[in-house]
């Protein structure tokens, strides 16, 4: 009996230790034995899981700056998963632009389960090495992340634009927006097209998918993300304007604060364009309004952030208009603005000085933004009648830079307001010279007959009026036929492209092509019809770009798709150029009527002191002059020399150019004649 009693204690025995390592796979942590190295690698697993992203930079991207930290600020998604999914299968959703987490450990395959039909406890110790072995179990074509085939496609398109691969990741995000089934997906779908289009330079392409997120509203995901990607379009296209209207109207919303400034200083520049434009419709009140707001943000700008001294000029910009705008009622008023303007601008050219260090972008911006602020000083001064002042403003822009010729020639205007008739010319000079010969300055012969008017010259005052008229007259013609045209707005703005296109393709001008020419080169001055235009021409380069894609690609609906919504812009900019280029010929025909008008009333002047000459001459027996030879020296500086001038002109002469009036007027008194004349005008 004993000997029965212990074998069935044996056998007990030997069947629970067969059947504990089942047990051990039902109930966590009951198995202490062996599992301690187990935990600790998925406690390792797990730590690292929850470790912070790193943002991932491709080979080739042309990322704008802090556009990487906007990728990686983005909102992780909640998986879309099976709700019967075991929790430890759920995995989180791959953050657009970073690095993706570790592949998760597979799941140990189940112990082998006891067979069936077994009596009494399950054991069965009979023929167990007959059986054949068991099949290994794969997981490799197993799903086990618990995300439903619709999620795994949008993260196959984010894993496509995390691999530079940007035309499939953008094909395979409009392809989930194309299926109104992923509702839920669409926003993120949109933001990775977005991303991509980017990528690959499509700005104005990526712009218009950026503001379909934002219209969604401030509750939609990646609408913060999508504000920050405003400014980095914004740094990559031509006109910063296109981005402008975008940025207005989110305005009440909170940026982030490393872009909080430079969104102040983008919508100062906003109402300081809308607050222009509803001057120039006789909206007064309102753009009192919008001058106002640009003082108002100029003042939340830190004056340590570089889009201050920006901000700043705006500022400068708008006082100066209060300060010229309210001669009457707020005279004393408008000094004070004025006087505003001129420390504002001051305040710009300390702040843009040439320093160590500061090269590339910056220097060429702080350059171009102080250059603009010493031409608004001297025209200030001007204004004020402080010409001296307006010359040495005037004075400090440097030779060849882009304001270089209309500082030469408002300094003539200073000059011979003080009598320095021989500055004045030799201005004149470098503005005739063949190397400007496509600028408009026609303000310049009216200048200069006035001033040999000035020294009783009076023949050649006549002759250079008369060179005025042969060539500003067919302008005028020109310009008068095309306004009372009345066509669209599209079609004023054609007829510039036209121009622009026969210069591009080097085409053969005809006399009609060349004045037209000069109407483009007047209406480009209107710094903002030329942004406008640079838009138009960039959008156009853009739609161009698409042909340079690949195949699959370039004939996809999205292309096609994107190619229309490009088409719409740039009807809608043409539209505005139009309609901005029919005012400025409209303002520079009435600008050139003056001047004609001017000219007459000049030739009449010079015609009637001739006659009065004549008659003396007569009277006194053909014995009486006016003009007599004037006194000069060719002493110069020790850093000059002194070189007759014979016609010819050499490129690092321009600028230099002193003219010497041999002769003039016996009586010469030009200290008040000179400053009526210039009232006069």
């Amino acid at each position: 009996m004993r000997t029965h009693r212990f074998l069935r204690l044996a056998v007990l025995g030997l069947t629970l230790a067969y059947t504990a390592p089942t047990l051990a796979q039902s109930f966590e942590g009951l198995d202490l034995a062996g599992q301690s190295k187990k935990k600790k690698k998925g406690a390792s697993s797990k730590a690292s899981s929850k470790k912070k992203p790193t943002a991932k930079r491709g080979k080739g991207k042309t990322s704008a700056p802090a556009e990487d930290a906007a990728e990686s600020s983005t909102a992780t998604t909640a998986p879309v998963g099976n709700p019967a999914t075991p929790p430890a299968a759920v995995t989180t959703t791959p953050v657009p632009g970073a690095t993706p987490a570790a592949p998760a450990a597979k799941p140990t395959p189940p112990s082998k389960p006891a067979p069936q039909g077994s009596p009494g406890l399950g054991l069965d110790l009979t023929g167990d090495n007959d059986k054949p072995p068991a099949p290994t179990m794969t997981f490799d074509a197993v799903d086990v992340s618990g995300k439903t085939a619709d999620r795994q496609r949008l993260d196959a398109a984010i894993s496509l634009f995390k691999n530079d691969e940007y035309e499939k990741a953008a094909m395979a995000s409009h392809e989930l927006l194309g299926d109104p089934k992923l509702q839920g997906l669409h926003v993120e779908a949109r933001y990775v097209l977005a991303k991509s289009l980017y990528r690959m330079g499509l700005y104005h392409s990526s712009l218009g998918e950026f503001s379909k997120i934002l219209a969604a509203g401030p509750s939609t995901k990646f609408f913060k993300t999508s504000l920050e990607w405003l400014f980095f379009i914004s740094r990559k296209t031509q006109n910063e304007t296109v981005i402008l209207d975008e940025i207005a109207r989110y305005a009440n919303y909170e940026f982030p604060e490393k872009f909080r400034n430079e969104f102040r200083y983008l919508l100062a520049r906003y109402h300081f364009v809308r607050g222009r434009a509803l001057d120039q419709v006789g909206q007064t009140e309102n753009a009192d309004k919008s001058f106002e707001e640009v003082k108002r943000l100029a003042l939340t700008i830190p004056r340590t952030d570089p889009f201050y001294p920006r901000a700043k000029y705006l500022e400068g910009l708008a006082f100066f208009r209060n300060g010229t705008n309210h001669k009457d009622a707020a005279a004393k008023r408008g000094n004070t603005d004025v006087m505003a303007s001129v420390e504002a601008m001051k305040e710009v050219v300390r702040l843009t000085r040439p320093m160590a260090g500061r090269t590339g972008e910056q220097a060429k911006l702080d350059k171009s933004l102080r250059e603009l602020a010493f031409m608004q000083l001297a025209r200030t001064h001007y204004g004020m009648q402080q010409n001296r002042f307006s010359i040495f403003y005037l004075n400090k822009v440097e030779r060849g830079n882009t304001q270089w010729l209309e500082a030469l020639f408002e300094s003539s205007w200073a000059n011979y307001r003080i009598g320095q008739y021989e500055q004045a010319l030799g201005n004149l000079i470098t503005l005739s010279s063949p190397f400007f010969r496509e600028e408009y300055f026609p303000e310049a012969l009216i200048l200069k007959a006035v001033i040999y008017y000035e020294n009783c010259r009076y023949r050649e005052s006549n002759l250079i009026l008369q060179d005025f008229e042969r060539t500003y007259l067919p302008v005028h013609d020109e310009l008068d036929a095309l306004v009372k045209k009345n066509m669209d707005a599209s079609e004023y703005y054609t007829v510039l492209a036209d121009v622009q296109k026969k210069n591009k393709d080097g085409l053969e001008k005809n006399g009609t092509d060349v004045l037209l020419e000069r109407i483009l080169r007047l209406a480009l001055t209107d710094q903002d019809l030329k942004k406008t235009n640079d838009s138009i021409l960039e959008l156009e380069g853009e739609m161009d770009l698409f042909s340079n894609k690949g195949d699959t690609f370039k004939y996809s609906e999205l292309t096609k798709q994107l190619l229309e919504e490009l088409k719409v812009q740039r009807t809608s900019l043409i539209s505005k150029a139009g309609i901005m280029a029919k005012g400025k010929l409209e303002t520079e025909l009435g600008a050139l009527k003056l001047l004609l008008a001017n000219g007459l009333r000049i030739k009449f002047e010079t015609t009637t002191k001739e006659k009065e000459f004549l008659e003396e001459q007569l009277k006194a027996g053909g014995r009486t002059a006016i003009v007599k030879k004037y006194k000069y020296s060719v002493a110069v500086a020790d850093d000059q020399l002194y070189w007759p001038y014979e016609g010819e002109y050499w490129r690092d002469e321009l600028g230099t150019y002193q003219y010497t009036m041999t002769k003039g007027c016996i009586e010469r008194d030009t200290a008040n004649r000179n400053i009526q004349s210039a009232e006069a005008m």
